[in-house]
C-alpha cells in the first residue's frame, strides 16, 4: 500500500515556456485536496527529497534525470512523476493533459509504478573510498578533448573482462541503456529486465563489443598505467564527474535502492520507444 502522500515537491526546467500558469493550477489542486506544496524557491532541489513525499518534474528527461539522482543520493523511496512539456520523453512519460489523472490516482493509490534499477558508484583511491553517487542512467569514463585514446582495464566479479582501448567507456543501466549507450551502439535493455550494460565508445579494436551482465555484477573499471589517467574523465548521469587519478577504481554495482516513476496511463515501454525512435516510419 502507498503511503499517503501529505507533502509534493514541484521541480521546474528552467525558462519553461508555459511552465508558470501549469504551476500557478497544480498548486492550488494539490492545496484544495489538502496537500502541502514544497517547491525550489523554499529549500534548494537537494533538499527537496528529504522534505516531501512524492516529486513531480515538469520538464523533459534531464530534469527528472537531475531528480532521480537527487532521490537516490538521499536514501529515499518516494515516487516522482515526470511531465513533459514537449515531445514525449523515456522517462517524462506522462503528458500535460494526464498530470491531473495521474496524480489522482497516486493520491487515491490506484497509481501503478515502474521501478527503475539504479547504479552506485564509488570511487576508491589509495585503498579508500573518496566518493560516491547513485545514478539512474549511466556511469560514463572518457577522454579529455585533446586526448589520445584511453585504456581501461574492466573487472567484473574479481575477474578481468578486457582491456578496453577506445574513446571511452559507459557503464549503464537498463533505463541507460537509452540514453549514451543507445547514441554510442550499445543495446536497449527493457527497464524490468535485471542487467547492466559494457559499451565502449569507438573501441580500437572492432571485435570490442558491448556486453549485457547480471544486475548483480560489481565491475571495476581502472585507468592503465601506460594511460595518461589525469585525461581520463568519469562522469556520473551527466551530471557531474571529475579526472581520474592514477591508481583510481571506479567500483560499480546495484543500487540496493531502485527508482519509482508513475507510469503513465494505457501507455506501454514499447509505445514510448515506437515514438521516440521512429519504428515503423519511412
Amino acid at each position: 500500500m502507498t503511503p499517503r502522500v501529505a507533502r509534493v515537491g514541484i521541480v521546474v526546467k528552467e525558462r519553461l515556456p508555459g511552465a508558470a500558469d501549469v504551476v500557478s493550477r497544480l498548486r492550488a489542486w494539490l492545496r484544495e485536496r489538502g496537500v502541502e506544496v514544497v517547491d525550489d524557491t523554499q529549500c534548494s532541489r537537494d533538499e527537496i527529497p528529504a522534505a516531501v513525499d512524492m516529486v513531480v518534474v515538469l520538464g523533459g528527461d534531464g530534469t527528472l534525470l537531475s531528480m532521480a539522482d537527487r532521490i537516490g543520493q538521499a536514501g529515499r523511496d518516494i515516487p516522482i512523476l515526470g511531465v513533459n512539456f514537449g515531445s514525449l520523453g523515456f522517462l517524462t512519460e506522462v503528458r500535460v493533459n494526464e498530470l491531473y489523472s495521474s496524480l489522482e490516482a497516486v493520491l487515491d493509490g490506484s497509481a501503478q509504478f515502474d521501478e527503475r534499477l539504479m547504479l552506485e558508484a564509488e570511487a576508491v583511491r589509495d585503498g579508500r573510498a573518496v566518493d560516491r553517487h547513485i545514478v539512474l542512467n549511466d556511469v560514463v569514463f572518457t577522454k579529455a578533448a585533446l586526448s589520445r585514446m584511453i585504456e581501461l582495464s574492466v573487472v567484473v566479479n574479481g575477474g578481468l573482462v578486457t582491456m578496453v582501448k577506445a574513446d571511452g567507456l559507459i557503464v549503464a543501466s537498463p533505463t541507460g541503456s537509452t540514453a549514451y549507450n543507445l547514441a554510442a551502439g550499445g543495446p536497449i535493455v527493457h527497464p524490468a529486465v535485471g542487467a547492466l550494460v559494457l559499451t565502449p565508445i569507438a573501441p580500437h579494436t572492432l571485435t570490442n563489443r558491448p556486453i549485457v551482465i547480471p544486475a548483480s555484477s560489481v565491475v571495476e573499471v581502472k585507468p592503465q598505467v601506460n594511460s595518461d589517467a589525469d585525461d581520463i574523465f568519469v562522469t556520473y548521469d551527466g551530471q557531474s564527474g571529475y579526472p581520474l587519478h592514477a591508481g583510481d577504481v571506479i567500483r560499480v554495482r546495484r543500487a540496493e535502492q531502485a527508482l519509482r516513476l508513475v507510469k503513465a496511463p494505457a501507455r506501454s515501454y514499447f509505445e514510448v520507444l515506437r515514438e521516440k525512435l521512429k519504428w515503423g516510419e519511412r
